[in-house]
């Protein structure tokens, strides 16, 4: 049998890095000592998300990745304890900035990097256009020691076309590290619940497990102020939900995902044998009809 025990951390963060990653590492090695193998750290964990609005000073923030300190200090954690990290980072590579993430194996070293295909942009709170290129890497998949997993970032959840790609491409648990929250430019609109159904919803249309970690508390940005609302959760390969944390606790969440289980149910459910993607040409126009040339 193939079982994994994942964990996703739920955390507040302040502005100073130095502290945000020694709190990522108290519970990192806290879900490694509950049995954990993979674990998850939300989006952008280094300091407060910073993309709530546009100040030119912040794009200073981006760092190449051989001198990210979260990558470096987690390659180090994750050969100690033996754990898979995807550890994400604000990119800069030449002239281009990317809202990022390192997938750190079990002994230490780098796999590769992903790169947010989808980015938003929010009247307010969530202004990441001004900060990030659009990611060019395309979806990706590792081979990690512990399992095949795709691992994708916050604004891609709610595309089902990333889910669909990354389980296409062989992966057996989609990891999403998210930051989401508030919304300032509408006060009364709550997102949590749909946020757990749109992802709810590829677990089960691709029958793999789905790992989610946002942070929580409330964050300043000059006169800008978002709310995370936590929630982090875990699903099974039908979308149930195996584990979920509050809206405003910080810790982890662990859950045993039987692969092997998984793989038999998908090849027994022939979802995947009988797709028809001579049909799905729709999907790739803006229009529903017109093919980019």
């Amino acid at each position: 049998m193939k079982n994994v025990k994942v964990a996703t951390v739920q955390m507040s963060m302040g502005w100073d890095v130095e502290e945000n990653i020694k709190k990522a590492e108290k519970f990192v090695r806290a879900a490694a000592a509950d049995g954990a193998k993979i674990i998850l750290i939300s989006e952008l964990f280094e300091r407060v998300y910073f993309c709530a609005k546009e100040i030119a000073s912040y794009m200073d923030f981006s760092i190449e990745k051989e001198f990210s300190p979260a990558i470096n200090h987690f390659k180090t954690v994750a050969k100690e304890l033996g754990v898979v990290l995807p550890i994400s980072f604000y990119e800069r590579k030449n002239n281009a900035r990317y809202n990022a993430i390192a997938i750190i194996d079990a002994d230490g070293e780098v796999m590769g990097i992903y790169r947010k295909s989808h980015i938003p942009d929010d009247v307010s709170g969530y202004q990441e256009k001004f900060y990030f290129n659009i990611g060019d890497t395309g979806f990706k998949v590792w081979d990690t020691k512990y399992a095949k997993i795709g691992v994708a970032i916050c604004w891609d959840q709610w595309f089902p076309e990333s889910a669909r790609c990354m389980s296409l491409m062989g992966a057996e648990i989609l990891f999403y590290p998210t930051a989401i929250g508030s919304e300032p430019s509408d006060p009364t609109l709550d997102s949590k619940d749909h946020w757990h159904r749109v992802m709810q919803g590829h677990a089960a249309a691709n029958m793999v497990p789905i790992v989610a970690a946002n942070r929580v508390g409330t964050e300043h940005v000059e006169d800008i102020s978002v709310t995370f609302y936590g929630s982090s959760f875990i699903t099974d390969d039908t979308g149930a939900i195996l584990s979920v944390m509050d809206r405003t606790s910080e810790g982890f969440i662990t859950a045993n995902l039987d692969l092997e289980a998984y793989e038999k149910s998908r090849a027994f459910w022939g979802l995947f044998r009988d797709r028809r993607p001579d049909l799905y040409g729709p999907i790739l126009t803006m229009d529903g009809e017109t093919k980019s040339k």
